[in-house]
């Protein structure tokens, strides 16, 4: 079954198999804030890094950290403790995580909700097999179904393609993917009509991707009664734009009519002062805004 990441419930035991790290991040993050919107307690475990990343995207969408992070609702299990868990024989593992969601009804947090990186089950001295820890936790949400959910995700960086190939057919319950342009240095996802989301870095590899995707949104604003009159893209997760794509998209504002804009939301400052230097600040029909952008209502939105 495919599930969106705003579906995901108590009794859900999800996988996914990110594109890329920026895919991952987007994933982790969605999944994260909903559980903690919900009122659920969230145990992350981090191993590579995987938490900075989840917190520098959950901080680019909009998302407090700071409060989760100081009650405890947001838990993140350190590296050393991720990989000693995965070395701890898998009964007591049971009995831990029994006891965490245990204890996070007795804090008054409405459930628990798991994810992080987790290939240190893959190690030569885990307790036990992937597909064991699986099994483990699948065990776990049908004892808890009303207070405990997942999500497990499988990189190809941390995960040959066959042990992801057997945990997508371990999983009966999948997360839905949008529709995206990811080259693993630049991930590009529709948020609507004239809207979309970039996130990793500009460069002369993705630049035309860039281009197209300019040009078709003003197209389909163009043959649109109903669509803004505003280009927008939300920058927030944009890191690095190298001075030639900067250049690239101040030149395609400036072919944009006098009716419409090309709106950069949310653009860093590393960032915006690139694009200031290519000429950004004098060109009309390019402005930038601090706010996400405004988003068509659903029924318009492009899946």
């Amino acid at each position: 079954m495919i599930k969106l990441a705003d579906d995901v419930s108590s009794g859900d035991h999800v996988c996914a198999i990110p594109e890329s790290v920026e895919h991952l991040g987007e994933i982790a993050s969605g999944f994260v804030a909903h559980g903690l919107a919900r009122g659920e307690k969230v145990l992350f475990f981090d191993d590579d890094g995987a938490a900075d990343g989840l917190l520098r995207r959950m901080t680019e969408d909009g998302h407090r950290i700071d409060e989760p992070l100081r009650t405890g609702q947001l838990e993140i299990l350190p590296e050393e403790d991720t990989r000693r868990t995965f070395r701890t024989p898998l009964p007591d593992i049971h009995a831990g995580i029994t006891g965490k969601v245990a204890d996070a009804l007795d804090a008054g947090w409405t459930g628990t909700r798991i994810t992080g990186q987790m290939h240190a089950a893959l190690d030569p001295s885990a307790s036990g097999t992937l597909p064991e820890y699986d099994g483990l936790l699948a065990r776990l949400i049908r004892e808890n179904r009303e207070n405990l959910s997942a999500l497990c995700t499988f990189d190809h960086v941390h995960f040959p393609d066959e042990s992801i190939d057997i945990m997508r057919a371990l999983h009966r319950d999948h997360l839905a993917v949008a529709g995206a342009y990811d080259d693993g240095l630049l991930r590009i996802v529709r948020l609507g009509i004239g809207h979309a989301r970039l996130a990793g870095e500009i460069d002369h590899s993705n630049r035309p991707k860039i281009t197209s995707l300019l040009h078709q949104a003003l197209d389909g604003t163009l043959r649109s009664a109903d669509a803004p009159t505003d280009i927008g893209l939300d920058m927030a997760s944009v890191r690095f734009v190298d001075v030639a794509s900067a250049v690239a998209l101040v030149h395609a504002a400036e072919g944009f009519p006098s009716t419409h804009r090309l709106v950069l939301h949310r653009v860093r400052p590393r960032v915006q002062r690139i694009l200031d230097r290519c000429g950004a600040a004098f060109s009309p029909q390019l402005a930038f805004d601090d706010d996400p952008p405004r988003l068509a209502p659903p029924a318009q939105q492009v899946r």
